[in-house]
């Protein structure tokens, strides 16, 4: 197999693969959110309120999938919507008691599953992994090659 094709079919098979492992590892914790929720409410416990279209961007999702992943939380009594102040068609994502409480727990088993998944892999493969990974998402922004 070229090594092109290769890099598209494993980073397929991984990011598969990292979404149901880290699904079930917060199923074991009885943590209930989905991968991706995780994503929403990680990103919550580092600045908030935000705007659903800043989740969006961040999460690389759409804005109705976002939605959903809010209407979900929302119903968990985890995050609310405000209308932002200054512009009434954007709504602001918080965290409610409830969704601030869990975050300790959440991340502890969010740093577990990864350490699992890195298990074995030397610091300098990683930290050559992420730039390499870095080079790829700024090549299909636009950015071209890093200095």
């Amino acid at each position: 197999m070229m090594v092109i094709k290769e890099i598209a079919v494993y980073t397929n098979i991984l990011n598969c693969r990292i979404k149901k492992y880290f699904s079930d590892k917060l199923n074991e914790n009885n943590i209930n959110l989905t991968p991706e929720q995780f994503l929403v409410m990680d990103w919550l416990w580092k600045e908030q309120p935000i705007s659903q279209q800043r989740i969006a961007e961040v999460i690389q999702k759409d804005k109705n999938s976002v939605t959903k992943f809010i209407d979900s939380l929302e119903k968990k009594n985890l995050v609310f919507r405000t209308v932002d102040k200054e512009d009434r068609r954007i709504n602001k994502i918080a965290l409610t008691r409830e969704g601030a409480d869990m975050e300790l727990a959440t991340t502890e088993v969010a740093i577990d599953f990864m350490n699992d998944v890195v298990k074995g892999i030397d610091e300098n493969d990683l930290k050559t992994y992420v730039r390499v990974l870095l080079q790829m998402r700024k090549n299909m922004e636009g950015g071209g090659q890093e200095d």
